[in-house]
C-alpha cells in the first residue's frame, strides 16, 4: 500500500464530512455537553438523585409532627431544611390536602427504649414532585433516627455486630460518581460509535453511487482505498477525544492521565471500525449494514460490560488515577484484536478486488 494513495482517500473522504448532517449533528451535540459541562451535571444529576442539590437548596419545608413525643420531632427541628408544627393527625393530612404542607409524619406511642417495633408513618402527595425531594430529604433523618434507636437497644442483643470502618476518603458525591462514571467514559466513547457507523457509510455509499469503478480506475488498490477510509474515520477520534478532554478541563473537572485515556480509546475505536468495515463489505447496502453492525454492538457491549475491568470502567479508572497494570495488559489485548480484525479487513479487501466488484 502507498501512503500517498492512504492520504488521498482520506483527504477526500475528510472534505466530504460537512455534507453528513447527522454525523455533524452529533459532533455538535458532544461539543455543546462538554463545553457545558458543568451546569448540565447539576440537572442531569438531580434527575436520578433529587436530594444530591440539597446542598444548594435554601427552601425550607412545613412538616407536621403528629403523635407522641420522641427524640425524632427534636432531630426535625434540629434540620435546617424543615419547619416543624405540632398538629392533630386529621388537620394535618387535610393541610397535606390543600398543599398547604409537604409531608405528614404521625409517629404512636412507643417507648424508644422498649421491646415492641417503632411504627412510624408518612403521608405525602402521591405523584408530586416536592413530595419526592422531600422524601429523600426525610430519609436522612429517619436513618439518623434509626440509628438512634439501635443505640438505646443494643442491650438486647446477645451477639455484637461486626463493626466495619470506611476510609474516610472513600466516600464519593453524586457528582463524583456522575462525571467520572458516567459523563466522561460516554463523551470520550460517542466518539468511537460515530466512527464506526461513520465507515459502514463511506464504504457502502460507493457501491451504491458506483463510484468505487472509478477510484479503482486509478492506480489505487481496494485495500488502500478501504484503509483510507478507515483512517479518515480513526483520526476523528483522538481530535475529537481530545477537544472534549480540554473542554472537561476547562470545566474545572481535573481528569488525569490524559495520554492513556487517548491511546485505550484509539484502540477501542479501531476494533468498532474494523468491525464496522467487514460488516459493510460483506453486505454493501447501508441498512443492511448497519442493522448488523448495531445489532452486533449491543450484544459485544453487553458481554463486555459484563466484566469488570472493562473500557468505561477502566476510563473511570484513568481519569481519577488509581488505574493499575490493568490499563496496560487490557491495551495488549486490544491491540491484538486490532491485529487480528485489520488482517481479516485486508484479506476480506483483497479478496473482493480478485473476485471483482460483483461478486
Amino acid at each position: 500500500m502507498k501512503a500517498r494513495n492512504l492520504a488521498l482517500v482520506m483527504k477526500k473522504d475528510l472534505r466530504g464530512l460537512s455534507k453528513e448532517r447527522t454525523i455533524v449533528l452529533a459532533i455538535l451535540l458532544q461539543l455543546f455537553v462538554a463545553m457545558f459541562s458543568s451546569f448540565l451535571m447539576v440537572g442531569l444529576t438531580s434527575m436520578y438523585d433529587p436530594g444530591a442539590l440539597s446542598q444548594f437548596s435554601r427552601v425550607r419545608y412545613g412538616i407536621a409532627y403528629a403523635g407522641e413525643v420522641s427524640p425524632l420531632e427534636d432531630l426535625l427541628r434540629e434540620d435546617r431544611q424543615f419547619r416543624v408544627y405540632r398538629m392533630d393527625l386529621s388537620q394535618a393530612v387535610a393541610a397535606l390536602g390543600e398543599r398547604k404542607l409537604a409531608a405528614v409524619i404521625y409517629v404512636p406511642d412507643t417507648d424508644p427504649g422498649g421491646g415492641d417495633p417503632v411504627k412510624i408513618t408518612m403521608y405525602t402527595l402521591q405523584n408530586d414532585i416536592q413530595a419526592a425531594v422531600v422524601e429523600v430529604k426525610l430519609k436522612e433523618v429517619l436513618l439518623q433516627y434509626e440509628k438512634d434507636l439501635r443505640a438505646l437497644r443494643i442491650e438486647r442483643l446477645d451477639i455484637l455486630p461486626v463493626q466495619v470502618n470506611f476510609p474516610a476518603d472513600t466516600r464519593t458525591s453524586d457528582f463524583y460518581e456522575f462525571i467520572y462514571g458516567l459523563l466522561i467514559p460516554l463523551l470520550l466513547f460517542m466518539p468511537a460509535i460515530i466512527s464506526a457507523a461513520l465507515i459502514i457509510d463511506l464504504i457502502t455509499e460507493e457501491y451504491q453511487h458506483h463510484t468505487l469503478e472509478t477510484l479503482l480506475s486509478t492506480p489505487m488498490t481496494m485495500t488502500e482505498v478501504v484503509w483510507g477510509k478507515i483512517l479518515a474515520c480513526l483520526i476523528l477520534v483522538p481530535v475529537q477525544a481530545g477537544t472534549w478532554l480540554v473542554l472537561l478541563t476547562a470545566n474545572r473537572i481535573p481528569i488525569q492521565n490524559i495520554p492513556q485515556i487517548l491511546i485505550q480509546v484509539i484502540s477501542f475505536s479501531l476494533v468498532l471500525i474494523l468491525i464496522g468495515a467487514i460488516t459493510a463489505l460483506y453486505y454493501r447496502e447501508r441498512t443492511a449494514a448497519q442493522f448488523i453492525f448495531s445489532t452486533a454492538i449491543v450484544v459485544l457491549m453487553l458481554f463486555v460490560l459484563a466484566f469488570p475491568d472493562n473500557p468505561l470502567n477502566l476510563i473511570a479508572l484513568l481519569a481519577t488515577g488509581v488505574a493499575g497494570m490493568e490499563q496496560w495488559i487490557i491495551l495488549g489485548g486490544v491491540s491484538l484484536l486490532c491485529l487480528g480484525l485489520g488482517a481479516a479487513t485486508h484479506w476480506f479487501a483483497k479478496r473482493i478486488a480478485s473476485q471483482g466488484l460483483s461478486g
